[in-house]
């Protein structure tokens, strides 16, 4: 599915094109904001990256954290995890780096959100019209 969005052959609310680095919206967002950082170019594990793409995937994220923390989207804080693999709960098999806005005092409310993401799953993704406007505001901040 990320190679189809980073061939534009796909939707995505877009927030960020560095060239070999694409961020959008995640589609199920453990908070609003949540972002996904992506290498253009297909790689499944974190090992397959160049040294180059590697380094341009973590600044693109410690960018948009920054970001994050200056948008009007409630972020004091920000999770930046990488699931390397389908042991380590990896479910796309394309590298990404999820960044991820946290609130003070959200871990309840995180961790019931993650508890119901398979179920939230299977009704469906965020609105496009929502993730978009979140997508600006982040844009926004950059």
């Amino acid at each position: 599915m990320f190679c189809e969005i980073a061939a534009g052959q796909a939707p995505a609310s877009l927030v960020l094109d560095r060239g070999e680095i694409l961020a959008f919206m995640d589609i199920h967002p453990w908070r609003p904001g949540h972002l996904l950082v992506v290498p253009r170019r297909h790689a499944v594990r974190v090992g397959d990256l160049t040294g180059e793409v590697a380094a341009a995937l973590w600044s693109v994220g410690i960018e948009l954290a920054a970001a994050l923390r200056a948008s009007n989207l409630g972020c004091d804080d920000v999770h930046l995890l990488v699931n390397d693999g389908p042991a380590a709960a990896q479910t796309v098999p394309h590298v990404h780096l999820h960044v991820v806005p946290r609130a003070r005092g959200d871990l309840w409310r995180l961790g019931a959100r993650l508890a119901q993401q398979p179920v939230r799953r299977l009704f469906g993704a965020v609105a496009r019209d929502i993730l978009d406007g979140h997508a600006e505001q982040i844009r926004a901040a950059l």
